[in-house]
């Protein structure tokens, strides 16, 4: 099932024992285009303390309502690493937050979740000291630009850019909530011409990002993205919209 970024922040987090926090924005991977964590501000519970939860603790389906399960409790999250998410998030700090709770590493494999198309864990295997060292000594290696998760709140705002000028900026993110790949952005263009309108760009069409000058360079033309499908928001994303929109962009589907 298709959702929204903009749907998703608000919604309470809810661990095993209460309530956790809400979403206020989510870090996805740049490469990949995957949502790889929810940013839970725990209000006075953790004294304003922002937390991660990754979707490996996210209980399917999550749906359309406003609150998010996790197979976590209150004292896992209380006593997890602090980790600022006010600034970059090294290799190192998401190493010492997946170990904590023993989730597998995202990277390193040839599917979105490693080894799978979906955040599951799979059964605990015990790593050798030596390995655990030397994964410690390349973790540190990786520099804190390489490890490319942005901020859905920052990069909202992103002007695109057509193949011919400006045609919009980003509004929201579309994911698949059960494998939590980003599919599209939802552009608005309501401000670049008279009785324009919100439409999706699929991540897929993405040529470039220019994260300091924030711009997304797309590999299509302003009238073909005028011309294509208007995004309803809160309407729901089925199969029939997506190929409308994929012919009208003269696209295959991603599903092919």
């Amino acid at each position: 099932m298709m959702n929204s970024v903009s749907r998703l922040n608000g919604s309470t987090i809810t661990a095993t024992d209460g309530r956790i926090g809400h979403v206020i924005e989510v870090y996805f991977d740049d490469e990949a285009w995957a949502i790889r964590y929810l940013v839970v501000d725990t209000g006075s519970w953790l004294s304003g303390r922002e937390v991660l939860i990754s979707p490996y603790a996210v209980q399917q389906p999550i749906g359309l309502v406003k609150n998010l399960d996790v197979t976590l409790t209150h004292e896992q999250v209380e006593d997890s690493p602090h980790i600022d998410t006010h600034q970059p998030i090294s290799r190192r700090h998401e190493r010492e937050y997946l170990d904590y709770y023993a989730y597998p590493a995202y990277w390193g494999g040839d599917a979105l979740w490693a080894m799978s198309a979906m955040p599951l864990i799979p059964p605990a295997l015990q790593t050798p000291l030596e390995t655990q060292e030397e994964r410690a000594r390349l973790d540190e290696d990786v520099p804190a630009e390489d490890v490319h998760l942005r901020s859905s709140a920052n990069v909202t705002g992103y002007d695109i850019q057509a193949s011919d000028d400006s045609i919009g900026h980003v509004a929201d993110f579309v994911f698949d909530d059960e494998s939590w790949a980003i599919r599209y952005l939802v552009i608005d263009t309501r401000n670049w011409w008279p009785g324009g309108k919100k439409v999706l760009v699929g991540t897929h069409w993405i040529e470039s990002i220019d994260w300091a000058d924030r711009t997304v360079k797309v590999k299509l033309t302003r009238d073909q993205i005028k011309d294509s499908p208007k995004y309803e928001e809160g309407q729901p994303i089925n199969r029939d919209y997506e190929e409308r929109l994929h012919n009208a962009y003269d696209r295959k589907g991603y599903w092919d």
